[in-house]
């Protein structure tokens, strides 16, 4: 995963090893960032590595 990459909610979902609506709950809480091109919703690397780390904080700090 390249800093400046923009994954799909696919290969996000493979990432975290989620399901589908789990990544779009996600999404739509604001939790993960994301862009719109067109109809296609893409989710800047960066995006996914910021959550991972504040996920990995807020457990350790619980």
């Amino acid at each position: 995963m390249r800093d400046g990459e923009l994954l799909t909610v696919p290969e996000v979902m493979a990432y975290l090893k989620i399901g589908r609506s789990a990544v779009y709950d996600l999404l739509r809480s604001h939790q993960l960032r994301s862009i719109t091109i067109g109809r296609a919703r893409r989710i800047p690397a960066h995006a996914l590595a910021d959550f991972v780390h504040s996920r990995l904080e807020q457990e350790a700090t619980a």
